[in-house]
């Protein structure tokens, strides 16, 4: 392994772009170039006074200064976009995060990475990513059963900004609740068949912008493909003031469970956790895991899209392979 430093780039600087500061920072293979910002660049205060903060439309000018950058906007609008322009310019790790968009994500970035030659992972995170892992072991361990991913309780990044970006909504919180009689049929081992709107409820707290029409966001929100509309929603109208107060942590976590039989019938659940304080810095700790395994790769000469099934677990780690063999295998 090198003792050169991998370097990192933020493009974006919200909730997300905060943690992977923090989580670079944690470190010691790792350090920050800086930070991108479609904002006045004067007008972001990083975590470390340190850490520079640039316009987005210097990026190009910083090519060689950035070994992967990571992209910390929001699914819904920025990462459709911003994945294929910057992977056609750097090595890249996003987010992305609409499950049912992923392949068509996927391919729009691999095209612009192999045309580039660069390497970019896409998807990554916790759900889609752990989980994600954690849902192919159990698939092929047990493939007599059935698999269920339960999320929350918690507040979900991106379908809060989607909520955020509805037209009359001048902020909002979004809870993702998983509903504890599918957990519990689950985890005796009884196979339920759980269709979309069974296994969880959305709580969206909502604060109009000035002239809105409330039910005109609300029927908005809760038809909102791949977000809502499959799913029990509830939308309360709250002041600024109420969701600063009582919705200013971001909180979540959930379970992967794979339950199946074996030999003579056997029941098997295998259960992932996790329970988080925040889902940013955890999210973004996830990142730049990732982004260190995409530098790795792409100096062994991989290029195009990726995702976390492509990436074997060794490379995520600062160890050498034989410190990996002698202490965690």
């Amino acid at each position: 392994m090198s003792d050169e430093k991998i370097r990192i780039g933020i493009a974006g600087y919200g909730n997300l772009g905060r943690g992977v500061e923090a989580a670079v920072a944690a470190t010691s293979d790792l350090t920050l170039s800086g930070v991108w910002t479609r904002r006045e660049p004067d007008t972001v205060t990083p975590l470390d006074p340190a850490t520079t903060v640039r316009a987005w439309s210097t990026l190009a000018d910083h090519r060689d200064a950035i070994d992967v950058i990571i992209l910390c906007g929001g699914s819904k609008s920025d990462l459709p976009e911003q994945g294929p322009e910057l992977a056609a310019q750097f090595n890249t790790v996003d987010s992305f995060d609409t499950h049912a968009e992923i392949p068509a994500h996927f391919d729009r970035v691999d095209a612009a990475a192999r045309a580039a030659g660069t390497t970019a992972l896409i998807s990554s995170g916790w759900d889609p990513g752990m989980f994600s892992i954690n849902r192919i072991l159990g698939e092929a361990i047990l493939p007599r059963g059935g698999t269920y991913t339960f999320w929350g309780r918690g507040v979900s990044q991106g379908h809060s900004d989607a909520v955020r970006r509805v037209e009359g909504v001048a902020d909002a919180v979004q809870y993702t609740i998983p509903a504890r009689e599918a957990v519990d049929r689950v985890r005796d081992g009884s196979l339920p068949e759980l269709a979309t709107r069974d296994k969880h409820t959305r709580d969206c707290y909502v604060v109009l912008a000035d002239g809105a029409d409330p039910e005109q966001v609300r029927a908005a929100i809760v038809t909102m493909p791949h977000y809502f509309a499959d799913y029990d929603t509830t939308v309360t109208f709250v002041t600024a003031e109420e969701l600063a107060r009582d919705h200013a942590g971001m909180p979540h976590g959930g379970f992967v469970l794979r339950s199946g039989r074996t030999g003579s019938g056997n029941t098997q659940t295998v259960e992932y956790s996790l329970t988080l304080g925040s889902n940013p810095e955890f999210t973004a700790s996830v990142l730049v895991a990732y982004a260190r395994a995409v530098h790795r790769l792409h100096r062994e000469g991989v290029t195009g899209a990726l995702t976390v099934f492509d990436v074997a677990p060794g490379l995520l780690s600062p160890k050498s392979p034989e410190q990996l063999r002698a202490e965690d295998l």
